[in-house]
């Protein structure tokens, strides 16, 4: 899972949020909430940006992992 997908699902938890609710508050479809916690690979950035502005957070370039 990538660290998005993981950033998401733990901090949603954290919020005590199901899916569906954070779906609701951040505007969001559930499916797409689901694909992006699975880690999804082609999910559109700015709707991942909106997810993560529910924390206050950004996703921004950076150099990737070498796995």
């Amino acid at each position: 899972m990538n660290k998005i997908a993981v950033f998401i699902k733990e901090n949603r938890k954290a919020a005590g949020l199901t899916q569906e609710e954070f779906a609701i508050r951040s505007g969001l479809g559930l499916r797409f909430i689901r694909e992006l916690e699975q880690g999804k690979e082609t999910v559109r950035m700015d709707k991942v940006n909106v997810a993560l502005s529910m924390f206050d957070m950004e996703a921004v370039p950076g150099r990737k992992d070498k796995r």
